[in-house]
């Protein structure tokens, strides 16, 4: 399980981004999450073909597709959502894991039972 932003584990930062400008001025090493998808897919196609690593929300299984779709390394969403995404995920192997926001260390259990590929907590974005 991938668990990021909790402060015993060392991992990446998402650094939220608005437009190219901000992709350009983005610190090496981060990641960039762009959200929501449906305002962000022409950044996303931007960074699929720089090969900067990314990082977007959705809110549908639709959305999830076509993250996988843009090479999205992680779809970033809600439990309700990753728990009807991750069984399409793993059905057709997609390259993107699928992350759920928590804001507490106990919730991290509950999302490993159901196989989500892993959690993020808002500390780990800036």
């Amino acid at each position: 399980m991938i668990i990021i932003g909790h402060p015993w584990i060392e991992s990446e930062k998402f650094c939220k981004i608005f437009s190219k400008e901000d992709i350009k001025k983005s610190t090496a090493g981060s990641i960039v999450l762009l959200e929501p998808i449906v305002d962000s897919h022409d950044l996303a196609q931007y960074c699929k073909e720089n090969e900067i690593p990314f990082a977007i929300t959705v809110n549908s299984l639709k959305e999830a597709i076509i993250a996988n779709a843009l090479g999205a390394l992680y779809i970033v969403c809600e439990e309700d959502d990753a728990l009807r995404i991750q069984p399409i995920a793993q059905e057709y192997l997609f390259d993107t894991r699928i992350l759920v926001l928590i804001h507490q260390e106990k919730e991290i259990p509950k999302i490993a039972h159901f196989g989500i590929d892993g959690v993020i907590f808002p500390e780990a974005i800036c």
